[in-house]
């Protein structure tokens, strides 16, 4: 299937970078939103840890939702990578280097979300706690995630202002997509102070991640990319052309 995506044109390889963008952004919105933000109470760990074994379920579809985000991102990273060789093949390289770092970083995030469900689990070895305790060490848990979660969006932030200046850069999707989601990297940058970013998120975050990541999904999806002119940066490039 790999040797099948890597022949394809440059415009059907857009779209699955398109599908698969879609599908690891929805998770992880399913994820935070409407998981976590409906179960954890950060500055409450009795009712945290209420809200987790009551919801066990969907505490664990969150878990689910954050690891297919993770594996969904991968697959774009190289696709990208191969689509914006022809603009500058090291620039891209340190994209993708940014990208599989992040989706390292994430997944190690994840376990930290698994984590309260073992401390809270009621394993025969734990009873040498007070449930006050245990409640705690969930909780605990979970901040570490959203911590490691804020390094792993740092990451990402790069990312996305790499791959935006590459977009800036090229001849086969407009220009304004770069400068939207080069801006959506820049704003990421603040989760460097996670509390200023949870500050900023609803008035600044969130606006400028979904008009610049939104917006080069559907072109993606939609359009793909104009394979006559990644063609001729591919070439101009010295790049192999597949057609």
């Amino acid at each position: 299937m790999m040797e099948r995506i890597a022949e394809a044109s440059p415009g059907f390889k857009a779209r699955i970078a398109g599908v698969f963008y879609l599908i690891g952004g929805l998770a992880y919105v399913v994820a935070e939103n409407f998981v976590r933000g409906r179960l954890v109470v950060y500055g409450d760990a009795a009712a945290t840890a209420t809200n987790i074994l009551a919801h066990e379920p969907l505490f664990r579809l969150g878990f689910a939702a954050e690891l297919i985000s993770t594996v969904c991102f991968i697959p774009v990273t190289l696709l990208l990578y191969d689509l914006f060789k022809p603009v500058n093949r090291s620039l891209s390289l340190l994209a993708a280097f940014f990208s599989l770092v992040g989706c390292a970083i994430q997944a190690l995030s994840s376990l930290f979300h698994l984590a309260p469900l073992v401390v809270l689990g009621g394993a025969q070895y734990l009873s040498v706690f007070k449930v006050e305790q245990l409640q705690a060490l969930a909780l605990m848990f979970l901040k570490f995630r959203a911590e490691t979660s804020s390094i792993y969006m740092e990451f990402f932030g790069c990312y996305n202002l790499l791959i935006g200046y590459l977009i800036f850069r090229s001849k086969f999707l407009p220009r304004i997509l770069g400068v939207f989601l080069a801006l959506a990297g820049l704003t990421y940058q603040a989760f460097l102070s996670p509390p200023l970013a949870n500050y900023l998120f609803p008035y600044l975050l969130a606006p400028a991640g979904a008009l610049g990541e939104l917006s080069f999904v559907l072109w993606l999806l939609v359009f793909g990319v104009n394979a006559q002119r990644w063609k001729e940066q591919a070439s101009a490039a010295g790049g192999a052309i597949r057609t």
